[in-house]
């Protein structure tokens, strides 16, 4: 078991670096266990949730070690106060170098964990975009999500016609030769819940 890489921690707040292929919470069914809070609450035993990234996407999360933290974070990230910055390679090179997804998702339940555009029953999606630099058959791309809804950053890219790279769900031919999803949550802004200071932690891009 890789030991935790811990980006911040103090009397309220724990941040970590997960690693991809690990899931946040445990998954239902056996051999679905082993997961990110399960490994923090054998070291930080009163860690508590807060929100949560892909079993494929890496990159920084945050965890309250108090009740109070864990009401102020996730008061946070519902009135959208958590400003979060991914980094992404995409396939193909991108035509504009930045640029905004409206695309509103819902699950589709016939074949869920996956997500789908839906301009009817759908719920609002917003992702900003910004291109890092060209590589060959690819693009690195920033991605500042305005809105957390499941999968929307993978969605959104696939739509653009640029999925991930690694993506084994909206991947498809050349696109999924790579050894992971490409997604990585490089930044997480927020207020501390003890005095409301704006702080910003970072996880370094591991591709």
């Amino acid at each position: 078991m890789d030991p935790l890489n811990v980006v911040h921690e103090d009397h309220q707040l724990l941040l970590v670096d997960k690693p991809s292929g690990l899931l946040s919470v445990p998954g239902k069914g056996p051999g679905l266990e082993d997961c990110l809070i399960s490994r923090i609450q054998k070291v930080f035993p009163m860690a508590l949730l807060v929100h949560r990234l892909d079993r494929d996407t890496s990159g920084v999360m945050v965890f309250a070690l108090t009740r109070s933290a864990q009401r102020h974070l996730g008061l946070q990230f519902e009135k959208r106060m958590v400003k979060k910055t991914y980094v992404a390679r995409v396939w193909g090179r991108m035509a504009e170098r930045e640029g905004q997804v409206d695309l509103p998702l819902i699950v589709d339940w016939p074949n869920r964990p996956l997500q789908k555009v839906d301009f009817e029953t759908g719920r609002q999606a917003i992702t900003d975009w910004k291109v890092v630099r060209f590589e060959e058959d690819a693009t690195r791309v920033r991605l500042s999500p305005q809105t957390g809804r499941s999968h929307q950053l993978r969605v959104h890219m696939q739509q653009l016609g640029h999925p991930i790279l690694g993506d084994p769900f909206y991947a498809t031919g050349e696109a999924l030769n790579a050894p992971r999803l490409m997604l990585h949550a490089e930044q997480l802004r927020l207020r501390h819940p003890d005095g409301g200071k704006g702080l910003t932690f970072r996880a370094p891009c591991p591709f």
